[in-house]
């Protein structure tokens, strides 16, 4: 179960890109604080991110396959549980409820719930050891496995989280070997669904109102047609405008306009992305995407050489998330996308988030140092 000559075989390439990841994350919080009432973050982000190693480092010598084998029901069901109470016990925060209040410690359940999901998802993907999935038998199951905690999360309201648990749960479905029939009917659905909402916005709004939040037809209209609202557009706008206004060295390190008067809301975590692109350009924003590029295919590396199908199942669930929270953010903030409430993993402020990206990452890790098959003892 536990070796400390497992340490050796850690990647330490993966180490060495989380660490700069965090270094640059740390970096665009102390412009993004500085002079206000959060000056100071990029202390607690470092404190944090170094603390979180220690569990990174253990879970990586730590055999994976004991928590996919024999934690994953436990694990998914405290995750439940904890998104459960979040409806009884949780703290409003600007008219989300989202977190959940232990001692003076704040910490965002939905985040968590993302890897107890996971690893359930790749334990039931991995009974059929890579035959077809059935569409009763096993698509079921797993669908409900994602959308039972997305429907609570939809509640606090989380519209940013629920789509990476979807886009998780097409990606672990479709490496677990779905009929291509099968996923193209799901992919006409949703694809129709996202039709429909666009149509109902521009012909029938009374009836869209219905079925989506007053909140969520603002994020709509901000998206489709930002001009009608110049207020509600106020982010998205300005976001566009700092990045833009960046060229391609950026204007310098707390030289950002945007970001140093205040125009960029939550500039330290979820629009952290702005500082960067502002602050150092189009070649910042390539040295990020690279980053995240080298991680990615290092962990692909790790699934590929992996003998045991639950860890490279597992690994798909934390790649998913990883480029689907780096893509919505992103993309909201250049106009590609709907604005929502979403972490840049390992850059923005957030220690819920950074937590669930290092225990990730120490899996991950975990995968690569037990990469043979498991031995019945």
């Amino acid at each position: 179960m536990f070796s400390f000559r497992k340490f050796k075989q850690i990647d330490v390439v993966i180490i060495l890109i989380v660490a700069c990841l965090i270094g640059i994350g740390t970096v665009a919080i102390y412009s993004a604080a500085a002079g206000t009432k959060y000056e100071g973050l990029h202390s607690s982000n470092m404190i944090l991110a170094s603390v979180l190693f220690v569990p990174l480092l253990m879970l990586s010598v730590i055999d994976y396959r004991i928590i996919v084998d024999k934690l994953a029901y436990l694990l998914y069901g405290l995750g439940v549980l904890t998104l459960v109470l979040v409806m009884f016990k949780g703290t409003d925060i600007n008219g989300a409820e989202r977190w959940l209040e232990i001692g003076s410690v704040q910490i965002q359940p939905s985040e968590l719930a993302k890897l107890s999901t996971i690893i359930l998802a790749a334990h039931l993907l991995h009974k059929r050891n890579g035959k077809k999935l059935r569409i009763i038998q096993d698509i079921v199951p797993i669908c409900l496995v994602f959308l039972i905690p997305v429907l609570f999360i939809l509640k606090q309201p989380d519209l940013g989280t629920s789509i990476v648990f979807v886009g998780m749960m097409i990606g672990m479905i479709w490496m677990g070997n779905i009929r291509a029939a099968h996923m193209l009917i799901a992919l006409l659905i949703g694809a129709l669904t996202i039709g429909s909402v666009i149509c109902m916005y521009y012909s029938d709004k009374d009836t869209l109102s219905k079925v989506v939040k007053p909140h969520q037809i603002a994020r709509i209209q901000t998206f489709l047609d930002p001009a009608s609202d110049p207020d509600k557009a106020w982010h998205v706008v300005n976001s566009k405008n700092a990045i833009g206004s960046g060229i391609m060295q950026g204007k310098g390190f707390m030289n950002g306009f945007y970001i140093q008067n205040g125009f960029i809301p939550y500039a330290y975590s979820d629009s952290i992305y702005v500082v960067i692109g502002e602050e150092f350009g189009f070649l910042g924003s390539a040295v990020l995407l690279l980053l995240y590029f080298g991680l990615i295919y290092r962990m692909v590396l790790i699934s590929v050489e992996s003998k045991h199908l639950s860890g490279p199942y597992m690994i798909v669930g934390i790649i998913c998330m990883f480029v689907l929270q780096a893509f919505e953010n992103i993309g909201m903030h250049i106009g590609l996308l709907p604005l929502t409430g979403i972490a840049l993993p390992f850059i923005s402020y957030g220690g819920s988030s950074l937590l669930t990206n290092m225990i990730a990452i120490g899996l991950v890790l975990s995968v690569k140092t037990h990469p043979n098959k498991l031995v019945r003892l």
